[in-house]
């Protein structure tokens, strides 16, 4: 018996990374994934492995800073499931650069796919968790949230989440909905590796445990949280950081 038997969950950002171990992680343990990503070849190749190992399954296309498209998800799941149980808000995207060199683009497409994104599909989830008294939001931080060099767009936005997490916790458990976020350090993801190798390995000397965390660390804690076993935890950010931020 898997810890989301039956459970309606949403991976926002799983064609990849952290949010296709999450997905492949959840639908392992018994949950129907809404596999959510902008890169149709990644989310459909998701599907597919967790169709494959007898999980089940759907891909949708769309941004999480396309409000129509949230929407859209959101009365697809409530109508063919008749609920939604979990949201996980993984999507994000990397624009770094020097604060004097960065570009209001790169500002706003940072702070509206992390921040915007995750409020806007929590929002629309929330309205079906609020009706059926239940419902769990994971949301997905960062140990930027402190402040990185070259990463002003991405750390406020992840900083962003930490508000987002601790206010929506409180506005929302009196009716049964509990929302944390988890907050990862260097993971082996497609967007880290674009990071060159001597940045890589002095990152490495800083980490006690003195190695990359992988993909599936993340996706356990969000398992975790996002299962019976977290009952009695909201409003927490909990790293996933292999000890920097002791």
């Amino acid at each position: 018996m898997g810890r989301l038997d039956g459970k309606i969950a949403w991976v926002t950002g799983a064609g990849s990374g952290i949010g296709a171990a999450t997905a492949r992680l959840f639908a392992r343990e018994g949950a129907i994934v809404a596999v959510n990503d902008l890169n149709e070849a990644g989310g459909k190749q998701v599907v597919d492995e967790i169709r494959k190992a007898g999980g089940r399954a759907d891909f949708i296309l769309g941004s999480v800073t396309d409000k129509e498209t949230i929407q859209q998800v959101v009365e697809r799941l409530a109508s063919q499931y008749g609920r939604l149980d979990i949201l996980v808000n993984n999507a994000g995207v990397l624009r770094d650069a020097m604060m004097a060199k960065m570009t209001e683009e790169q500002w706003d497409t940072v702070i509206n796919t992390h921040l915007k994104g995750s409020w806007l599909c929590a929002k629309a989830a929330l309205e079906v968790m609020k009706d059926q008294g239940s419902g769990v939001i994971t949301n997905t931080s960062s140990t930027s949230a402190r402040g990185n060099i070259g990463q002003v767009n991405y750390s406020t936005a992840k900083a962003g989440i930490w508000g987002l997490t601790k206010t929506l916790a409180l506005e929302y458990g009196r009716y049964g909905i509990r929302v944390n976020a988890v907050a990862p350090g260097f993971i082996a993801t497609p967007m880290t590796e674009q990071i060159p190798d001597q940045l890589k390995e002095r990152a490495i000397a800083a980490i006690p445990l003195r190695k990359i965390g992988q993909p599936e660390d993340v996706a356990n804690l969000h398992l975790f949280l996002a299962s019976d076993e977290a009952a009695y935890i909201t409003g927490q950010i909990i790293y996933v950081d292999g000890g920097v931020k002791i």
